[in-house]
């Protein structure tokens, strides 16, 4: 049983390092020009690594619809489906 517990946990912690080290999907790329990945910079542009999947779903859906007033995010939304924003949102929250 332990081995069992030991093996699923040493999976998840692989399958995490992948996510991590995984090159970004298309779109998420563009998105580190203006959102830092450094935390040694300073920017009032928020950082998406580590953040919350559904958070970031949510803001490009509201920035897409235009429920959410952006400088440039609501015309950078428009241009991602539905599987792109998911995909992003996805590779941005397993970035620490």
């Amino acid at each position: 049983m332990r081995s069992s517990v030991a093996a699923a946990v040493g999976l998840a912690v692989t399958a995490a390092a992948v996510v991590a080290s995984a090159e970004p999907p298309a779109g998420a790329a563009g998105c580190t020009g203006c959102h830092a990945t450094s935390t040694q910079v300073q920017t009032p542009v928020p950082r998406l690594g580590g953040r919350d999947q559904a958070a970031t779903v949510r803001a490009l859906e509201d920035f897409r619809s235009g429920a959410r007033p952006g400088t440039v995010m609501d015309r950078i939304a428009k241009g991602f489906t539905d599987a792109e924003i998911q995909a992003i949102a996805a590779w941005f929250a397993g970035q620490k």
